[in-house]
């Protein structure tokens, strides 16, 4: 057996980095509830999360928290409001909050759940 080129494993290497760039975190069903949280409806695309939240009309993502609980085997995330919405701008209706999973702290191909009821 012949000891690998530079080429080979640069090409090894290069296609080692290519799939580890491919995964993205994974959103699995959450086995818990917790009604006091506010309902959610969450979209999981490659880069980032979106939270889609009830607003009279002036909700921002500022005005969100979240919280990571990695007790678990599957990272659990919690959004709270830092404070209530208290305008008045009209109708009710729904807000997307888009927040990246960097920010979010999920590290690539970690599996997470979402602690909020569903929207």
């Amino acid at each position: 057996m012949t000891p690998p080129t530079r080429r080979s494993l640069l090409v090894s290497g290069v296609a080692l980095l290519a799939a580890g760039c491919a995964t993205r975190p994974s959103l699995v069903a959450s086995d818990q509830s917790w009604p006091e949280l506010e309902a959610v409806r969450i979209t999981a695309s490659r880069h980032e999360l979106t939270v889609r939240v009830a607003s009279k009309g002036c909700a921002a993502k500022a005005d969100f928290v979240f919280h990571v609980d990695r007790t678990g085997r599957t990272a659990v995330l919690a959004f709270a409001r830092r404070r209530l919405e208290t305008c008045r701008f009209g109708a009710a209706t729904q807000v997307d909050l888009v927040f990246s999973y960097d920010e979010l702290g999920l590290k690539r191909g970690e599996r997470f759940a979402v602690a909020n009821p569903r929207l």
